[in-house]
């Protein structure tokens, strides 16, 4: 049987290793893959070229696909790709929009009484600052469409709220993705990600995790795609589990079902449980990145015949189990990221440290010496019977990586490690 995985990135790396476990899978050819993933065959055609991927996928006998990133889903890659005749693993393009547009996720849950904050949307920029100078802080401004996970701001005062909306309006910090935002109350609490496997009808959580979005400790510095996660979140019981399986997971299937769009593969619920009980923060219509590197490591069930279930609507007849040890990814960033960070250093790494390593962004050079590509370079990834245990490893490891300008956070964790004592 031959897989083609499209993505490139360390979410991408989990979801291979994982799948290199099932003995029935011959090939697995990533598009475009990254210089790390010796699982695969990467061949450099890009995410979001779907008529290459389509000519690829016949060219090599393909059995599945599996699209991952939100652009390719965003663009329709998994209707492109069944009309060829490919089963898919991923939401087709209108159910992708509960990730693609913001204004869409709010106005369904407004609909189907789903707990989210309270939110306004705007095109207009005098309209936006107008309805600010109204609320006051804190808000929150989040761009429309996608913004590869970076097109939101916490801000605490109004003159943060105001450079917010014209950055992200006038200003195009985002391109086409801030043309129209929504504005929204700031919640607190702490926040929890569960990915989920559905076909439409049933949906099954997976563990839950909890993401660190700021670059630098204690939670300062810019937003990123997430400098680390660990799983499970301890603050995620198994009571508010139950009520965010009544009150939000199947509520959301079922709207999205009526409204003729039903989702089918990794549906991902980003929650901040709030006094008032878990709401929304917003959902992702794909596998969280760097949630999926410690999300999967701890799957016992095979990750292939979940994904075929979620294609064939045959997930309640499948097993979907996980262990009950405990995971810690610290990200190893390139100095500067999120913002320009310099490409092209090489890294090295220590055998124990690779085998438990995700690349996320690194390419190899013609001698084979893997060298850094993106923001986000590798996700160091440790399993151990509890969660202190895995921090402890996931650090221990990540000393075996060097590369010019490397940095990661410290306290990957911590405040998980506060709500068990």
């Amino acid at each position: 049987m031959n897989i083609l995985l499209i993505g490139g990135g360390g979410r991408e790396h989990a979801i291979l290793r994982k799948l290199r476990e099932n003995p029935t899978i011959e090939k697995i050819y990533a598009l475009p893959g990254n210089g790390g993933f010796e699982e695969a065959e990467c061949f450099p055609i890009s995410a979001v070229d779907i008529p290459a991927q389509i000519a690829f996928a016949k060219e090599h006998a393909v059995d599945y696909v599996i699209v991952t990133p939100d652009d390719p889903l965003a663009l329709g890659a998994v209707d492109a790709f069944e009309k060829e005749g490919f089963p898919c693993f991923g939401p087709n393009q209108a159910a992708a929009r509960i990730e693609a547009s913001k204004a869409f996720a709010k106005d369904l849950m407004k609909k189907y009484q789903i707990p989210t904050a309270a939110y306004e949307v705007f095109d207009d920029e005098e309209k936006a600052i107008a309805f600010v100078e109204e609320k006051g802080a804190p808000l929150v401004v989040k761009a429309d469409g996608l913004a590869l996970g970076k097109g939101v701001i916490i801000a605490f005062s109004e003159e943060e709220a105001k450079e917010a909306v014209h950055e992200m309006m006038s200003g195009h910090a985002f391109g086409k993705a801030g043309d129209r935002i929504i504005i929204e109350e700031y919640l607190e609490g702490p926040e929890v990600s569960i990915l989920s496997f559905t076909d439409g009808e049933t949906l099954i959580p997976m563990v839950s995790s909890m993401d660190h979005k700021r670059a630098l400790d204690g939670d300062q510095g810019l937003n990123t795609g997430g400098m680390g996660t660990i799983a499970p979140n301890p603050y995620y019981t198994e009571a508010i589990a139950e009520e965010s399986m009544k009150t939000i997971f199947l509520p959301t299937i079922r709207a999205m079902k009526e409204e003729g769009c039903p989702f089918k593969g990794c549906l991902y619920f980003s929650l901040m449980l709030t006094a008032d009980g878990p709401k929304v923060i917003e959902y992702n219509s794909r596998f969280g990145d760097p949630e999926t590197q410690v999300v999967l490591p701890l799957l016992e069930s095979d990750l292939y015949t979940i994904m075929k279930a979620t294609t064939d609507g045959t997930l309640k007849d499948t097993e979907v189990k996980f262990s009950d040890k405990a995971a810690c990814c610290v990200v190893v960033a390139s100095g500067g990221y999120p913002r320009s960070y310099p490409k092209g250093l090489p890294i090295t790494m220590s055998e124990e440290t690779k085998a438990h390593t995700y690349v996320a962004g690194a390419k190899k050079d013609e001698n084979g010496q893997l060298l850094t590509s993106g923001g986000r370079v590798l996700g160091v990834t440790a399993v151990k019977d509890t969660l202190p245990e895995a921090v402890q490893e996931a650090y221990r490891l990540v000393e075996g990586v060097s590369f010019e300008g490397a940095f990661y956070r410290h306290d990957i964790g911590k405040r998980a490690l506060e709500a068990e004592v």
